[in-house]
């Protein structure tokens, strides 16, 4: 069965190291989340994105370990340098969940809008599969929030899918640059109200409402940054349910 209603799972989740090398990774309960919110059955079907990092095969590499003897039924679709599946569409519109990995958000969208994938993938939204993804995969579904896509400094970015009418600012906790650029754009108009959040958090939107924030740790949260009249901001805290 599809998602009962569009669901979006808008994160700054990454995976747990299993710290026996770099690239050693376990997933973490997020994607028992996506699959439940999915209304998948005992073997969830998942398509993993990584355009926004250029499809790199040591990422596959990690991505496939990971899920190496869990009940998810992982599949992956590249565009670097053409598509790995012969109809794109028919591929995503099959699974349960699609996540999408971080990286450049610029890129990422880009590339999507070359191969007709913002159409596809609001079909596929439409139609009941998870949208979900960390970092530039959370900002992607989302009018745009502040990104390192362009260099170290942060720049805003505008050209999101929209599917969600609101900023949204990732990784708030860990990188300085983050909170007062968010503040910024929100503030002189340039994003409209944002939903943060910070390392380990997730946001759960059914339609476009923003339904719950989830986290994979304690004493992570997620924030709602508002404009005021005078062009002030208001950040109110939005607190997390801890996941299993």
């Amino acid at each position: 069965m599809p998602a009962s209603e569009p669901t979006i799972l808008a994160t700054s989740i990454g995976f747990f190291s299993r710290r026996r090398g770099p690239l050693d990774w376990r997933p973490g309960p997020v994607f028992e989340l996506a699959a439940e919110l999915a209304q998948a059955g005992p073997e969830p079907r998942m398509c993993f994105l990584g355009q926004a990092e250029g499809d790199q095969p040591t990422t596959l590499t990690a991505l496939y370990g990971a899920f190496a003897g869990t009940r998810f039924r992982l599949s992956h679709l590249n565009l670097f340098p053409m598509p790995n599946v012969e109809d794109v569409r028919a591929h995503l519109l099959a699974q349960d969940v699609v996540w999408v990995g971080g990286g450049s958000v610029a890129n990422l969208l880009a590339v999507w809008r070359v191969h007709g994938l913002d159409e596809i993938l609001r079909e596929c939204w439409a139609a009941g599969v998870v949208l979900g993804g960390v970092s530039a995969g959370s900002i992607c579904w989302h009018v745009g929030g502040a990104t390192d896509s362009y260099g170290p400094t942060l720049r805003p970015f505008t050209a999101g899918l929209g599917f969600l009418p609101y900023g949204n600012g990732v990784h708030y906790n860990s990188e300085d640059q983050r909170r007062p650029l968010i503040h910024q754009l929100v503030g002189d108009g340039t994003l409209p109200t944002a939903h943060c959040t910070d390392d380990g958090v997730g946001l759960v939107y059914r339609g476009t409402t923003l339904v719950e924030a989830v986290a994979d740790r304690e004493g992570a949260s997620a924030y709602e940054v508002s404009r005021n009249a005078d062009g002030t901001v208001t950040e109110t805290p939005i607190i997390p349910r801890l996941l299993g």
